[in-house]
């Protein structure tokens, strides 16, 4: 038998698919395009944070109106849509670690965690359990059949390209793992919509984390962890005392704004950034641009799913989700690397994710891994 769309030996009719469903355009889409291809698809909806009045807000990932949204997209499609509560796993896999990271002086990038936990780990366990041949979702990335089997590789709209987020996919994930829009731009996912009649066909991104009201992640932290909100010194680079903070949560590497600093004389007057945090201390460090560069990071907790590495291997390298491509080498040990950089790279932030992608393309996904702190 010819393999389906979906890279199986079944018959759509005979292969059920669980598409992860979060209340938005994209993973609609996809339930939508499966159903429509003939797929077994059932439609699944986490609720992640109590939603609602906590959160303060709407459109957000896992807010109640999106639970709505997917029920009544699943009710258009006639396909079956289960809703399961994963708030006590996602508050200590994500709301936790995003806290105690902060608390750190880290920036953690909490969709990365919750990809890696409750959606790629958890929820494709359930998928399983639900008899299903595969786990879709809307994702902007593709997987791409390779000679060792199946590659992650980048979304074919750079501007809505998510592969930053999904560098921590095991090999065995990808095997069981579908992203059926990889391949399109985020016009013809709405098109699509339309032509589906979809509820959500002209619902709005959701922007923010889903559960930081607004962005204001001082506030979350405070509310998880409030002894991690301890004012303290601004100082420079020679540990002068230049100004006074509130917390080191309200700060990240690269930063220049929201710098309460005191009146400066002199010649030397040019912009400060935040070039280094010390909780220890509760201490924010600042300094000119030129002290941002890097000529390398350490990163640890590794996945890596690229070729064997013996040595070094150039490679390119992304250090924040928005940012371009920017040639590298990388070096692996165990479950860490070095990662160095051709040229200073300005604002490496410790928590933020390096991800890899290949030299000659940038297309594929290597691998990654988080930044650490760097030495005092």
């Amino acid at each position: 038998m010819a393999r389906n769309s979906l890279d199986l030996d079944k018959a759509p009719g005979d292969t059920r698919v669980v598409v992860a469903m979060s209340g938005g355009v994209d993973s609609s889409v996809t339930a939508a395009l499966l159903k429509e291809q003939g797929y077994d698809v059932v439609g699944v909806t986490l609720q992640l944070y109590d939603h609602g009045v906590a959160v303060g807000k709407s459109g957000a990932c896992c807010a109640g109106q999106d639970i709505e949204d997917a029920r009544q997209v699943a009710e258009r499609l006639a396909i079956p849509h289960y809703v399961l509560d994963y708030e006590s796993r996602f508050r200590t896999e994500v709301m936790d670690s995003f806290a105690d990271a902060y608390a750190r002086g880290e920036t953690p990038v909490p969709c990365i965690a919750c990809n890696r936990t409750v959606k790629f780990r958890d929820l494709l366990r359930t998928a399983r359990e639900l008899g299903a041949e595969a786990l879709a979702t809307g994702h902007y990335v593709q997987r791409v059949l390779g000679a060792a089997g199946p590659e992650l590789h980048r979304g074919a709209d750079p501007a809505r390209d998510q592969s930053y987020f999904l560098f921590g996919t095991t090999s065995e994930q990808l095997d069981y793992l579908r992203f059926p829009l990889g391949h399109l731009p985020k016009s013809e996912t709405r098109a699509l919509a339309e032509r589906f009649g979809l509820p959500v066909a002209e619902k709005p991104d959701s922007q923010d984390i889903c559960f930081v009201p607004g962005g204001d992640y001082a506030a979350v932290v405070q509310k998880l962890r409030p002894e991690a909100i301890e004012s303290g010194e601004i100082v420079d680079l020679e540990g002068r005392v230049v100004g006074r903070h509130d917390g080191i949560v309200h700060f990240t590497v690269g930063q220049r704004r929201g710098l309460a600093l005191g009146e400066r004389t002199g010649p030397d007057n040019d912009p400060l950034y935040v070039v280094k945090l010390e909780p220890e201390k509760r201490r924010v460090v600042v300094g000119p641009r030129s002290a941002l560069g890097r000529s390398e990071a350490a990163l640890y907790d590794m996945n890596w799913i690229g070729p064997h590495l013996d040595g070094w291997l150039p490679v390119q390298v992304r250090v924040r989700s928005s940012q371009a491509l920017r040639p590298a080498e990388i070096e692996l040990s165990g479950e860490a690397a070095t990662v160095r950089f051709t040229e200073p790279e300005i604002g490496v932030s410790p928590g933020q994710a390096c991800v890899v992608y290949d030299a000659a393309t940038g297309s594929r996904v290597l691998g990654g891994g988080f930044i650490r702190r760097f030495p005092s």
